[in-house]
């Protein structure tokens, strides 16, 4: 049985995967940094709920990643 599909179809999964968790990050990042702008004095919050946020997105990630190549087995 040829296993080649399926191969490609995992690597390209991962590469979707890396890319929305990458936009997911950056749109983030670039909203707490307007945010931060705007008010200063929340910049320690708001750097912390960044960091929350972006965390739980890699989760998610790399849970993705892992599940497309688990799959191709």
């Amino acid at each position: 049985m040829d296993y080649s599909m399926a191969y490609i179809a995992s690597g390209f999964g991962a590469g979707i995967v890396t890319l929305g968790a990458g936009y997911g990050i950056g749109n983030i990042a670039g909203k707490a940094m307007e945010a931060m702008g705007r008010q200063p004095e929340a910049a320690g919050d708001i750097r912390t709920s960044m960091i929350i946020a972006a965390a739980l997105i890699e989760g998610v990630a790399l849970f993705c990643a892992v599940t497309c190549f688990l799959l191709n087995k």
